[in-house]
């Protein structure tokens, strides 16, 4: 089991983007994921929210490999920038793993960042937006 929390401490914002091997963003919002059994750093998100969202980061703690848990990050950070009024979502080409990111729901675009419209995504009825893992 884990827990996802919002970091809003820049020193471990910092902290955490080193664990992960992430560039350090001090203006970005921060997620991070913690194992409720042994409180090891699992993984962080950084995004931004202005008009669109805007995911710089999902990355696992170095040495770490949970698919589902990512995914579920992922998930986590776009529905906070949907419930903020953001309905659409970049993320950089960098941001995660291209299956990660695929699974969460982006496209490729051709200039290498990802894209999603969440409008309908996280009002429960899904909206037609499946899961392809």
């Amino acid at each position: 089991m884990f827990k996802i929390t919002p970091t809003q401490d820049k020193s471990r914002q910092k902290e955490i983007c080193k664990l992960c091997g992430a560039e350090f963003r001090p203006d970005a919002f921060a997620y991070q994921m913690i194992d409720i059994d042994d409180g090891h750093l699992m993984g962080m998100a950084q995004f931004d929210i202005g008009k669109d969202g805007y995911i710089c980061d999902i990355k696992e703690a170095n040495g770490l490999s949970d698919f589902e848990a990512m995914f579920i990050l992922a998930r986590q950070t776009m529905n906070f920038i949907d419930s903020c009024g953001a309905h659409t979502c970049y993320a950089a080409e960098d941001a995660g793993e291209e299956r990660l990111m695929r699974a969460a729901g982006f496209k490729k675009q051709e200039n290498g960042e990802y894209f999603r419209d969440m409008t309908g995504m996280f009002d429960g009825h899904c909206d037609g937006h499946e899961v392809k893992l």
